[in-house]
């Protein structure tokens, strides 16, 4: 008996679930994504040759302005909430739970310890506008500055290890040098040797060393 054929068909794939997982997911990141928040300041920072990258974590950022105010840093929420917390508990601060998560998901903070409350108790144009952005104090009177390192070293060991924290100081092209020497004190104060500064990259002067360096690297053609 012959073999009976059967019609060959073409495979037709049902696209219609994987469209709505893609767009349920879509969605989901559109509603659950924060974007970092607006820098207080804008810095102009000098320029460098230097190629090293400023890492994405664990990373304590001090931003200094061209009149020399101080702004405070650090990534990670957890981390924030622990420094937060800890001023809080030896400043008797009196936060509350929306001004201490206020300070956990936001950006920069430039204030005194004592109008920390009220500072945190505003978004960033009441915070422009009160005139409470002057900047962390960086004179040895108060110390502040060391508390902020301090606590935010403790809130960094609690969480991934010292060994990857990185002490990163961004400062205006114009920023008085006292205020950098103050901020260089207190750090070695601390016992805080490495740090690094935030500056532009620029193209390397042919005929320095850097440049003659950079072609020995090279490799032969």
């Amino acid at each position: 008996m012959p073999k009976v054929k059967m019609p060959r068909k073409s495979t037709a794939i049902d696209m219609t679930a994987m469209c709505d997982v893609a767009f349920l997911l879509l969605t989901f990141f559109m509603l659950a994504t924060k974007f970092k928040p607006d820098e207080p300041v804008t810095v102009i920072t000098p320029s460098s040759i230097n190629t090293q990258l400023l890492p994405d974590s664990d990373v304590m950022l001090f931003t200094v302005d061209k009149d020399g105010r101080v702004f405070f840093s650090m990534d990670g929420q957890p981390k924030r909430r622990k420094l937060i917390e800890d001023l809080n508990t030896q400043y008797h601060l009196g936060l509350d739970d929306k001004e201490m998560n206020n300070f956990a998901v936001g950006g920069s903070v430039g204030t005194d310890i004592k109008n920390l409350k009220a500072y945190l108790g505003m978004n960033a144009d009441q915070r422009k506008a009160s005139g409470l952005e002057k900047g962390i104090p960086t004179d040895s009177v108060n110390g502040e500055l060391g508390q902020w390192i301090e606590y935010g070293t403790t809130a960094q060991a609690g969480s991934s290890g010292l060994n990857k924290l990185s002490y990163c100081i961004k400062a205006d092209n114009q920023t008085p040098y006292p205020v950098i020497k103050d901020i260089l004190d207190t750090f070695k104060k601390k016992h805080i040797q490495k740090l690094n500064l935030v500056t532009n990259l620029e193209a390397i002067p042919p005929g320095t060393a850097a440049a003659l360096a950079q072609e020995e690297t090279k490799p032969a053609k």
